[in-house]
């Protein structure tokens, strides 16, 4: 559950004032082109880009961020209070079985030869957020997603080949695309973790031993992770037949030090890494009533958690889904909060039968996890019945039991 280092590196920098603008919020959007790209116009450049996003942007900067890559911010403004532009309610909405035959069919769309997925319908749109961050991202929401209903794969036996062909030695695994530095320890963390969690629900294990990946990364490097990376551990653990070690457990409790709302980092998604962690170990969520009360007031009157700019706040919903189902579980306030954050879900749902990460966004393979992961805690969506093994450790938690 990453954005792009690109993101990450426009959101802190001169932009941010810009970004977080009481009268609307610009969206950026930063697509890396090698060298080969100079043929092209500037023109031709930000035509296709406006193409690829869907998006009707209002201002176009062109800018250079390194002697390799080319970066093309594409932003538009929203008039307002930074709300999202919502989408206009129909008299009835699709129906769950719409939803689900037309979502399958957008991943039968993305589907590659090799086994593996396009972020999107689209050949040459690149991806948001994980999708954007590593090209594992794509095949493991595709499988998780699979799963979650009960679907076979179109090519299983190329997926799980495919997932497999991308473990090296060491245990880790290596994105081939995608903005993240394989050898980075975010990197070896991320593709690792993913391809784990994918390969366990097609039933397989990795050809080598991957935990060591994790014992590295928490000899030292870990304190330099995102702080929405904290979760990674104990589910990469379990889903490797281990519970995470008790030092490692110790030194990832002590950077998840929380605010008195029970916040961490004043943003829902390192909060939402906070409880799923504590979920997974089995342990009681420090201040849960705090965290559950701040994000019940969060949300916002169309149903989201859109806060700051998209590229911080893309899985807010989702994030916050979990947290008021796994804390607040069958409480009034938390039925009704839920019932709105699945109508901003399907708001984000296109044509394609996919869905975006705000209303008006391309389909993402990451996105449609997210969104539909909501709308299955929600209760719109229903999953297979019976659930996969271990539902607690596909994805992120859409499928936790609610503790009672």
């Amino acid at each position: 559950m990453c954005r792009s280092e690109d993101e990450l590196d426009f959101e802190t920098g001169s932009f941010r004032a810009g970004l977080a603008s009481p009268t609307g919020y610009a969206l950026l959007r930063v697509v890396r082109r090698s060298s080969e790209d100079s043929t092209k116009t500037d023109a031709a450049r930000l035509a296709t880009l406006k193409r690829r996003l869907s998006l009707p942007p209002m201002w176009v900067t062109v800018g250079r961020m390194n002697t390799r890559a080319t970066c093309f911010l594409v932003g538009f403004v929203v008039l307002g209070i930074g709300s999202v532009p919502a989408v206009p309610a129909t008299a009835a909405g699709p129906t769950p079985d719409v939803v689900l035959d037309r979502l399958r069919i957008f991943f039968q769309k993305t589907a590659k030869s090799d086994g593996s997925y396009r972020p999107g319908i689209d050949p040459d749109y690149e991806g948001m957020s994980d999708s954007a961050f590593s090209d594992l991202a794509p095949v493991t929401y595709a499988v998780v997603l699979h799963k979650t209903f009960g679907w076979k794969l179109p090519a299983e036996e190329k997926t799980r080949d495919f997932l497999l062909s991308r473990q090296r030695a060491d245990g880790s695994f290596a994105n081939v695309a995608g903005t993240v530095d394989p050898d980075s320890p975010a990197g070896r963390a991320y593709n690792t973790t993913m391809a784990i969690m994918a390969l366990r629900a097609l039933g397989t294990k990795p050809r080598y031993d991957p935990l060591p990946v994790f014992d590295m990364v928490m000899k030292a490097d870990y304190k330099d992770l995102p702080a929405y990376m904290t979760s990674f551990f104990p589910l990469a653990y379990l889903a490797s037949g281990k519970p995470i070690p008790p030092i490692a457990d110790r030194k990832i409790k002590a950077l998840m030090v929380q605010d008195g709302d029970g916040y961490l980092h004043e943003h829902v998604a390192a909060t939402f890494h906070a409880a799923h962690y504590y979920r997974l170990i089995g342990e009681e969520t420090p201040k849960a009533e705090a965290m559950l009360g701040r994000v019940l007031r969060d949300q916002k009157p169309d149903g989201s958690w859109m806060l700051n700019a998209p590229a911080r706040d893309r899985h807010a919903g989702f994030d916050a889904a979990f947290v008021i189902r796994q804390l607040g579980g069958d409480r009034p306030e938390c039925r009704r909060a839920l019932a709105k954050a699945a109508a901003w879900a399907l708001s984000c749902r296109n044509p394609d039968g996919g869905f975006g990460h705000f209303p008006g966004s391309t389909s993402d393979a990451d996105a449609c996890f997210f969104q539909v992961g909501t709308l299955v805690m929600a209760g719109v969506l229903t999953p297979a019945d019976p659930l996969p093994p271990d539902p607690h450790l596909l994805g992120w938690g859409h499928l936790f039991p609610v503790k009672r």
